[in-house]
């Protein structure tokens, strides 16, 4: 297995639960290191960009507004196959299909306040956490 690294976003519906450090610590327990993290708001624009690959979806215009709505935690996560662990990690998008112990199953609240987003693939990680962070900023 190879050292990766991956973004997470920890959603609005757990920053205004203060949940960031609960499931950093669930990060941290299972092997993956926070090598660069800060909070931020997203503007609509930046969350319209971002998730742009979902246009044409229909739950696209309210994933915006609900991740524009209130302060998130973007974090770049390292350890052995990064973007594999943390999807394990989080569980399935809907929390009640989720695993007993996973983020989203613990702490979701809807299929949309399921409490943290993950890069899906090697490739998108990258892509993802070039839109929040700087080479700089990333400190392993």
């Amino acid at each position: 297995m190879a050292i990766q690294k991956t973004l997470s976003i920890i959603k609005p519906d757990a920053t205004a639960r203060n949940l960031t450090g609960a499931i950093n610590a669930r990060f941290e327990q299972a092997g993956l290191r926070i090598v660069a993290q800060k909070r931020l708001r997203l503007t609509l624009a930046q969350a319209a960009q971002f998730y742009a690959v979902h246009q044409e979806r229909a739950f696209y215009n309210s994933l915006c507004e609900y991740m524009s709505s209130g302060p998130v935690v973007v974090q770049v996560l390292a350890g052995e196959d990064a973007v594999a662990l943390n999807r394990q990690i989080m569980g399935a998008t809907n929390p009640a299909n989720a695993e007993v112990g996973t983020i989203r199953r613990d702490f979701g609240e809807s299929i949309e306040h399921n409490s943290v987003h993950g890069s899906d693939s090697e490739e998108n990680a990258q892509q993802e956490i070039a839109f929040f962070f700087s080479g700089l900023e990333i400190v392993e």
